[in-house]
């Protein structure tokens, strides 16, 4: 299964719009709450410079980008997890994702209603944050009560289960979130199950006008949001969902002199899916030849067997050894036998862990 980041935030914050503008899907946006009623899932290709300049070399017949999943879950309201709004419902689905992207927003729209009457992004945050705790803390509960049963049994893991659980509902019974405990490799492969919403890696998307997207510093709203994620060690990316969904209907040279117009060097949605791949720990390696240079996603630590099975699992099943070359030592060469001549090019075994930007070509036998 594709990893996936779930877009979440309060009703009228610019979720849809935002989803809209990064899959090109076109769920429904409307200035009322709960328009999206299911789950929107959209692939997004993951903006990547580093291909096109593969393909300079190698001439291939076509480009494969690696790709990412969001989901956008519709807007949690004040009492979700008590099955307010549509609440049970989309928790739910946020369990089944992999790190969460919470639009807050940071911009004022007369014509534009907001669930609580006016802009307050931290007040927003601690709503959202609030519901995904206390759902936590009835899941942490309800689990602590059985391995406190299951000890009986005298199996150990049982222990460390009730340990890990007991710190993790002391903090949430004190507001905070499950990422503020830190817990072993043992605790975490114990708790994996759980699927624990305030446990996932978090990522703020200040949404503003269109007029702040190039610059965003002399917003007030931003700066509370970006000192509230300092606190978490959590990232924020600055878009005006607006403005994106309009970028995001242009192509080429049109959009290119759009940004320009705008201030921009890039588009905010490919900030935002950079970091959102950032944030799972994810690294890309590179095949490159005629037939294609195509992009892979890892997670940052995989040994070349393990990203070879990303191609297909008899890759791995049957791995011999790995022919690498960097990128920056193979762009710089200008190609393959260059790199290999000024020594760039080496062979590596099943030990090797794999480097964000490598290209490689593996040798197996089945």
């Amino acid at each position: 299964m594709p990893l996936q980041a779930g877009i979440v935030g309060l009703p009228n914050v610019g979720k849809s719009t935002l989803f809209n503008a990064i899959t090109k899907a076109g769920a429904e946006a409307a200035n009322y709450p709960f328009c999206t009623i299911d789950p929107n899932v959209g692939v997004v290709e993951v903006p990547d410079a580093r291909l096109g300049k593969l393909a300079e070399i190698v001439h291939p017949k076509k480009i494969v980008p690696t790709a990412f999943e969001f989901v956008d879950i519709a807007g949690l309201v004040k009492g979700a997890s008590q099955g307010e709004g549509l609440g049970n419902r989309f928790l739910g689905h946020i369990r089944e994702v992999d790190a969460i992207v919470h639009v807050v927003r940071c911009f004022e729209n007369g014509d534009i209603t907001h669930v609580s009457g006016s802009v307050d992004p931290l007040r927003d945050i601690e709503t959202i944050e609030l519901e995904l705790i206390l759902a936590d803390l009835e899941s942490v509960q309800k689990r602590l009560d059985r391995a406190k049963k299951n000890m009986k049994s005298g199996d150990k893991k049982y222990k460390v289960e009730a340990d890990a659980l007991e710190r993790l509902a002391a903090v949430m019974e004190e507001g905070k979130p499950g990422r503020s405990v830190e817990l072993s490799d043992d605790e975490q492969q114990v708790l994996k199950d759980l699927h624990l919403l305030t446990t996932k890696p978090i990522l703020y998307v200040a949404n503003v006008g269109e007029d702040e997207a190039a610059d965003s510093s002399a917003n007030p709203h931003v700066q509370a949001v970006r000192e509230r994620a300092a606190t978490e060690n959590a990232q924020v990316v600055v878009v005006s969902a607006q403005l994106e969904a309009e970028i995001a209907e242009l192509e080429g040279e049109d959009r290119d002199a759009f940004l320009a117009d705008l201030g921009l060097s890039e588009a905010g949605l490919d900030k935002l899916i950079r970091s959102a791949y950032e944030l799972l720990g994810l690294r890309t390696y590179f095949t490159a030849g005629e037939p294609e240079v195509r992009a892979w996603t890892i997670r940052a630590g995989t040994k070349a067997p393990q990203a070879a099975g990303v191609i297909h699992s008899d890759f791995e099943r049957g791995f011999i050894r790995a022919e690498v070359v960097g990128y920056e030592d193979l762009i710089q060469a200008g190609s393959y036998n260059v790199a290999r001549e000024h020594g760039k090019v080496r062979l590596e075994g099943k030990d090797y862990v794999v480097a964000d930007g490598d290209v490689m070509h593996f040798r197996f036998n089945v």
